[in-house]
């Protein structure tokens, strides 16, 4: 097979940024389309359409899209309170084909707590289907280039790095579930402290090397709500998004910071320090990275582009992110991210996955990669809960929720 036929399963936000990905990336088209509401379907498939992805169609159902002879293979963008439920409708879908999908690939995080994990990993291990765990920052050009020419020219005459740091920062969520605890799992650490653990332990990894190189040893976490907690942001969130975002009694945290430690082989520590916020005042969506060792180190910032324009307070215009996403002006010194899609890693992580999927391959992350990034999340709530670093030697997480996701956490 040349071309893999896919199909989404959720038309936010997320699986827009998807579809202006995928017009870089070969072998593909997108002819399938599942929504909460046919409406969002139907207008997600119309852009895929409009980009000349394909004859991209709207199903009605999760289990229908995955049944049928038009789709091979299913990127999962639903919100995270489905999960469990959207792969057990794949795998219903998937016993009813001649032959069967060829891959699901989901997005991060790929569960809200290690039970729901444990379920979206067996789910599809029962039903056959091999797995991507979707974590678009590791795929991101300066992240990949930057690991090759650590681990290339420096490592090789002063030693292995140990020390890499990643961090995610913006202003805040569009969608109105994202900020509801119960619903996506926890706050900006369950939202975007996967990208940045995950991206931190990539760097720190010997290419070509398994998750294994690499020992888990121990975290430490704090977590926050430092803006969106206040009385005039409790009521900016209602306005925005409805009354049941009430963060005065329900808040989640809009600032996480966590550490993890590790050993490689040799029994040599390493670390990853994480930093994510919702409560970021910039241009816009800010990434970066570091990587240290001996004699060396790498950095990059999404924001410092190499592109930027002016606009003077005479030049006024409507709210936008034409420039930058979560962009929070439109006057004065701006940076452009040319190509987004490609510079956050959308592109690089599809063309990855569906590379795999067609050659009958295993990609470099799958469900189970996903389910210990899980891990990992929980045992920074563990950590920010208790005020004290979680040993994974000596700690169960199995039936850990956290207390924001069970809309009991006080900030106070």
């Amino acid at each position: 097979m040349k071309n893999l036929r896919i199909g989404f399963v959720g038309a936010g936000f997320n699986t827009l940024f998807h579809l202006e990905s995928l017009v870089e990336v070969r072998d593909c088209t997108v002819t399938g389309m599942v929504s909460r509401t046919r409406a969002s379907a139907d207008r997600a498939a119309a852009r895929a359409i409009e980009l000349g992805l394909g004859d991209c169609v709207a199903f009605d159902s999760v289990e229908e899209m995955a049944a049928s002879d038009t789709v091979d293979a299913i990127w999962v963008n639903a919100p995270n309170d489905s999960r469990v439920a959207v792969m057990e409708a794949i795998a219903k879908g998937n016993a009813k084909r001649a032959k069967g999908l060829l891959g699901v690939a989901c997005e991060k995080p790929l569960a809200r707590n290690l039970k729901e994990g444990a379920a979206v990993v067996k789910a599809m291990a029962d039903a056959g289907i091999p797995t991507g765990y979707l974590e678009n920052q590791v795929f991101s050009p300066s992240v990949e280039r930057g690991k090759e020419v650590i681990w290339q020219r420096a490592v090789p005459l002063s030693g292995r790095p140990y020390l890499a740091r990643a961090a995610e920062e913006h202003c805040g969520p569009h969608s109105p579930w994202f900020w509801q605890g119960e619903v996506q799992g926890g706050g900006v650490m369950n939202d975007m402290m996967c990208h940045s653990v995950e991206t931190a332990r990539f760097l720190l990894t010997p290419p070509g090397a398994g998750r294994d190189s690499l020992t888990l040893v121990s975290v430490n976490a704090q977590i926050a709500s430092l803006k969106w907690s206040r009385p005039n942001y409790v009521q900016e969130l209602k306005d925005t998004h409805g009354p049941e975002i009430d963060y005065a009694n329900k808040p989640s945290e809009d600032f996480a910071r966590c550490t993890v430690t590790y050993k490689d082989a040799e029994g040599h520590t390493l670390i990853a320090e994480a930093t994510t916020s919702w409560c970021f005042v910039g241009a816009g969506l800010r990434l970066s990275f570091e990587l240290l060792g001996p004699e060396y180190s790498m950095r990059s910032n999404s924001l410092e582009t190499g592109l930027e324009v002016f606009l003077s307070r005479r030049i006024e215009g409507d709210t936008g992110e034409d420039l930058v996403e979560k962009q929070n002006a439109e006057q004065g010194v701006m940076p452009i991210v040319p190509g987004e899609a490609a510079a956050y890693g959308y592109a690089g992580e599809n063309r990855h996955m569906i590379q795999h999927f067609l050659n009958g391959t295993q990609p470099r992350l799958t469900f189970k990669d996903g389910l210990e990034v899980v891990r990992i999340l929980m045992a920074a709530y563990r950590s920010a809960e208790t005020g004290e670093t979680v040993d994974f030697e000596n700690v169960d997480l199995e039936d850990f929720r956290p207390a924001v996701a069970r809309g009991v956490w006080n900030p106070n």
